[in-house]
């Protein structure tokens, strides 16, 4: 950058000396003769007292934002980041990236211009560890990837905690795939993983289906100098109960136990939600009554998975105990409580009871979503209320909530006990209108009870809204 000199070296001294005296009163007298330039200037004689440079940046960009070009952001950064002052540094390139991320080569002009501006400021390499983990907590993969490598080319390494940003974002949108390439870039690039890394490289095994390499890299930790937490072992846990593989998972926690790590509440609820699953109530009943004997606390989600386990299993006198005993222990019920409950009632046909809890939500300040609605339609489907099945319907959408192909299954049913095929009709209207495709079965039920009755227009209009909308069954047979 070419040195100021004449006019703009006087201003630049001036606004210095108003600046370190805080006199913000001559400032805004000489805002007019602020340049790009001018500020470049100013914040570089500032740059060892980052509170000022940053008071400067933030009233320039009060004045006029537009001064504030990339240039100018590239040198604040510097100051931010050489400061360790990472949050205001991140809060910055956060709104920078928002602004330009309609242009495509954005990113790339970001990178450049810290680079350009890197030895003027005597900077860093954590300015650009700021913006790949900036990238990874605005789930800007492509970008954060581009990052990762521009770096590369200048000799730079994000450190393991920003690749553990990233790679938690990942994990968190089932991007197990690109973990995975990423863990191996990371080890060829010679950044030491610690237990987080490695922790969410398991997990992307484990989501990605692949047990063996999962049981692999938890076998490797050792080797690599990384000491097993009980995250570890959790997640390994949840891989094993995922395929079913129960025994095996109880064999990890007394694994664990043998090793020094204790279970938590987490460990105990993924093998208690896989039991429920697999409708063995006594044996998670089992392990909720050793998790409390191990002074373990049950939390929220521990209630809910065994809840809705007997509830599933169409003991809902059990799930409202464990409801009772919730609430005595002082564990706040949320949502997905009261779903479990009002499904368990419902499923049994006990609908008053249902609706008792439903009225419970709005004392308790909860909101009944989807499935709240999709219990109470399934108890009056259990009693053969489709009409009042389908009234329900209509208040779940006025509510704002969407339904799914279950409940509209169950909707379509319960018509087809009464033989009312007009109903179906329009359960099956309004599935079209949401793009939801039924399937053969239902089709072929509707349209032969539809013929039997002498409709062959409603079948054909039928048959037309579907096929227009392109939702009919791929080889279904009119």
């Amino acid at each position: 950058m070419l040195p100021a000199i004449g006019q703009d070296l006087d201003f630049v001294n001036i606004v210095h000396s108003h600046l370190i005296h805080s006199e913000w009163d001559k400032l805004n007298k000489l805002a007019s003769g602020l340049t790009p330039f001018r500020i470049k200037h100013i914040l570089l004689k500032t740059r060892k007292d980052y509170v000022l440079s940053l008071e400067f940046f933030k009233w320039v960009e009060l004045k006029n934002s537009e001064l504030n070009t990339l240039d100018v952001i590239s040198i604040i950064l510097h100051i931010l980041t050489k400061n360790r002052k990472f949050i205001s540094a991140e809060s910055i390139l956060r709104r920078v990236l928002n602004v330009g991320s309609s242009e495509l080569d954005f990113p790339r002009k970001v990178f450049e211009a810290l680079v350009y501006s890197y030895r003027m400021c005597e900077s860093s390499p954590c300015v650009f560890d700021a913006l790949f983990k900036t990238h990874a907590y605005m789930k800007k993969f492509r970008n954060a990837s581009d990052c990762f490598c521009w770096m590369r080319e200048y000799g730079f390494y994000p450190t393991v905690e920003s690749c553990n940003a990233y790679l938690r974002a990942l994990i968190s949108l089932n991007r197990s795939d690109i973990v995975l390439a990423f863990y191996k870039e990371m080890r060829r690039c010679h950044i030491s993983p610690n237990v987080y890394t490695v922790n969410y490289v398991i997990a992307a095994y484990c989501k990605s289906g692949k047990l063996e390499m999962a049981i692999e890299t938890f076998r490797e930790m050792e080797g690599m100098g990384v000491t097993r937490d009980v995250v570890s072992y959790n997640t390994l846990i949840a891989g094993y109960c995922s395929k079913g593989l129960l025994g095996s998972g109880v064999k990890i926690m007394n694994l664990m136990e043998k090793n020094g790590v204790r279970p938590n509440d987490v460990t105990y609820n993924t093998l208690m939600n896989a039991l429920c699953k697999e409708g063995k109530l006594n044996e998670a009943n089992k392990l909720f009554r050793e998790m409390k004997s191990a002074d373990i606390s049950p939390t929220t989600v521990t209630y809910n998975t065994l809840i809705n386990g007997y509830s599933k299993m169409g003991n809902s006198e059990m799930g409202i105990r464990l409801f009772e005993e919730m609430s005595m222990s002082g564990i706040k019920a949320d949502i997905v409580t009261y779903n479990a409950v009002i499904m368990g009632l419902s499923k049994e046909g006990k609908t008053k009871k249902a609706a008792y809890m439903v009225k419970e939500l709005d004392k308790e300040k909860l909101v009944p979503n989807s499935s709240t609605f999709a219990a109470l339609i399934a108890g009056q489907c259990a009693r053969n209320n489709a009409d009042r099945a389908f009234q329900l319907y209509k208040i779940m959408v006025r509510s704002g909530c969407h339904p799914n192909e279950t409940t509209f299954k169950m909707l379509i049913s319960a018509f087809f006990k009464n033989e009312d095929y007009e109903g179906a009709v329009w359960v099956l209207k309004e599935m079209v209108q949401r793009a939801i495709a039924p399937d053969s079965d239902i089709l072929s039920s509707l349209f032969n009870g539809l013929r039997r009755y002498g409709k062959e227009d409603v079948v054909m209009d039928l048959c037309n809204e579907i096929e227009s909308r392109r939702l009919m069954p791929e080889g279904f047979g009119k």
